[in-house]
């Protein structure tokens, strides 16, 4: 068996929302964590997916 889809990363402004083992950025406001995700999404080789206006997960489809 092989994992095919995980989370790589969580970027949030609001780490309540945000527990788990996975990495974890928190971020000040909403551009900075608009930022870290699409850069994430480029280093990891995974896709940001916002969740809410606080949160983005980084995947791997």
């Amino acid at each position: 068996m092989t994992v095919e889809k995980y989370i790589l990363a969580i970027v949030t402004t609001n780490p309540k929302k945000a527990l788990g083992s996975t990495a974890i950025f928190v971020c000040d406001n909403k551009e900075e964590m608009e930022h870290k995700a699409a850069n994430l999404e480029a280093i990891l080789d995974g896709i940001a997916h916002e969740l809410s206006d606080d949160l983005y997960i980084i995947v791997k489809h």
